[in-house]
């Protein structure tokens, strides 16, 4: 890779780690949040599957020798962590509201994740080094996180509103 269009493409695999990096913890902390119930069973197993999409972008961020960028990964890590102090109409315990706040985020994260294997698969995924890489699959994985956070975050809003 040379040139302009190289430096565009590791700026934006990097803003996409870091957000990957959010995913991370946020799907983390939800899975823990419910872990007495069956949200909580689906929310662990979504979260290792980002965790999985996590290290296959790191993959292909190798291959195509494109480097973190630790400045945005500790932004991305400490907002993360900063959003659990937001209100939430409860003083000291996990609210409705918290859930249905929380998978809104995820999903809205699970969505740019998408278009980030999308727009791979159009513009660089014909690359040697990224010929064993499954587009196709990380694709198909995040459309299924989309409709299993979809339904979770429809009975959130129901149980916080009504």
């Amino acid at each position: 890779m040379l040139g302009l269009s190289s430096d565009l493409l590791a700026i934006y695999l990097q803003d996409h780690l870091a957000g990957a990096t959010v995913g991370v913890e946020l799907s983390r902390r939800i899975a823990r949040s419910n872990r007495d119930s069956a949200l909580g069973e689906a929310l662990t197993e979504i979260a290792e599957e980002i965790e999985a999409d996590r290290a296959a972008l790191v993959d292909v961020m190798e291959r195509l020798s494109v480097g973190a960028d630790r400045l945005k990964l500790t932004a991305s890590w400490t907002a993360e962590k900063a959003g659990r102090l937001k209100l939430n109409g409860r003083l000291r315990t996990y609210s409705p509201l918290s859930r249905l706040e929380e998978l809104e985020l995820l999903s809205l994260g699970v969505e740019g994740k998408l278009a980030l294997w999308q727009t791979l698969r159009r513009t660089v995924g014909a690359q040697e080094r990224l010929s064993d890489v499954d587009f196709d699959e990380l694709i198909e994985r995040a459309r299924g996180q989309r409709r299993k956070l979809e339904r979770r975050r429809r009975a959130a809003a129901d149980e916080a509103f009504s």
